[in-house]
């Protein structure tokens, strides 16, 4: 457990956000009736949903900055904190295993990548290159794998195919993560995976882009000349992101470099608005609930994961004697007879988010941080 008196109360606020957000789009009552921003982009393109995952691994990289600045001038040893990094990155990375697999755990189609394996490997080598890197370092590293993954994609031939593409079964991170992870890939695709290989790579500067902020907050400046960076380079990456996305799409799936700079600078804003009223201006009788979210983000995350595919497995007899899974039982008595199939759907994504934040609100009272 760990105290929350001198914790960035923005931060938290903007972690809480962006994992209501994760539950919210994960669990609408029925797949076939959803409102397009809570969907994913088909391929290129980028809606609401596609940057909850990438403002994640923002917060990922802020947070390990601040927490390890003091561990180290608390005077802790890099080889301590280098073993502790790779503790946390294994139980992280196992339990996104049991995540993916759960409940079958058919090691025959058992997928191996997935959300919190991707967060446990950048976290582990974004914390790495923290320790052993100065700040210059992490910004050359940040720009190059952006650049180093262009250049895989767009430059170098696809074998089999013959040349460079974007398409989705015969780009370059497709055809590598079919090779290396052929039957155990995203069971949407088969052959390939939104969490593959290749794509980790720009995830990581999606990462040491919190980083740099995590060393800009720590600075002398005063609050407002720092919200007023923060807008400046948010939205220069905006910018940036929309031009290079003439040549190298705007793509989640592939995790593109363009993706990179654009939702880095969506995330670097919207911190900046939280940052601004609640910690420059002081107005936070808003930020309780998001709060209590994002100080068990991980736990929740998994939880509800969990439990949405839990109440599938039990089956009941609904009318007409049709026998249903609990979820669908439960949608379509409680929800779907009084409203429209999309607001029906939102509906109970809505109640799921608010029933974790009961269940989460009484671990916050109680002072139960569970630290994963």
């Amino acid at each position: 457990m760990e105290s929350t008196s001198d914790r960035l109360i923005s931060l938290d606020v903007f972690r809480g956000m962006t994992i209501a957000g994760m539950i919210l789009v994960n669990n609408p009552g029925t797949w076939n009736a959803i409102y397009p921003p809570l969907r994913h982009a088909v391929w290129n393109g980028c809606t609401l949903t596609d940057c909850i995952y990438p403002f994640f691994l923002f917060i990922v990289g802020v947070a390990l900055t601040l927490s390890l600045t003091k561990r180290i001038e608390r005077g802790e040893s890099q080889k301590t904190l280098a073993l502790q990094i790779a503790q946390r990155s294994g139980l992280l990375f196992l339990l996104g295993l049991i995540q993916t697999g759960f409940p079958q755990f058919d090691l025959s189609t058992f997928r191996i990548p997935g959300v919190l394996q991707r967060i446990a490997v950048v976290y582990f080598i974004t914390a790495l290159i923290f320790l052993k890197s100065s700040v210059k370092t992490q910004s050359l590293l940040a720009v190059a794998f952006l650049l180093v993954y262009w250049a895989l994609m767009t430059l170098i031939p696809v074998p089999g195919i013959g040349f460079p593409n974007l398409e989705p079964t015969t780009n370059l991170s497709a055809y590598v993560d079919n090779l290396l992870l052929h039957g155990h890939l995203w069971s949407e695709t088969r052959v390939w995976d939104p969490e593959g290989f290749l794509s980790t790579i720009p995830s990581l500067s999606t990462a040491l882009a919190g980083v740099m902020l995590g060393h800009w907050l720590r600075t002398n400046r005063d609050r407002i000349t720092k919200t007023v960076w923060m807008f400046v380079f948010g939205n220069l990456a905006l910018v940036l992101g929309l031009l290079w996305d003439f040549w190298f799409p705007i793509n989640k799936n592939l995790w593109t470099s363009s993706y990179v700079l654009f939702t880095g600078g969506l995330a670097l804003n919207l911190f900046a608005l939280c940052y601004w009223f609640i910690d420059v201006r002081g107005v936070r009788w808003w930020t309780k609930p998001f709060v209590v979210y994002g100080t068990n983000a991980i736990t929740v995350y998994l939880l509800a994961s969990l439990l949405s595919r839990s109440i599938r497995l039990i089956h009941v007899s609904s009318s007409g004697g049709r026998i249903v899974d609990l979820k669908v039982y439960l949608f379509e008595t409680l929800f779907l007879p009084h409203l429209s199939p999309v607001n029906a759907s939102l509906s109970w994504a809505i109640c799921y988010v608010l029933i974790w934040l009961g269940l989460m609100w009484i671990l916050y009272s109680r002072k139960i941080f569970i630290r994963v």
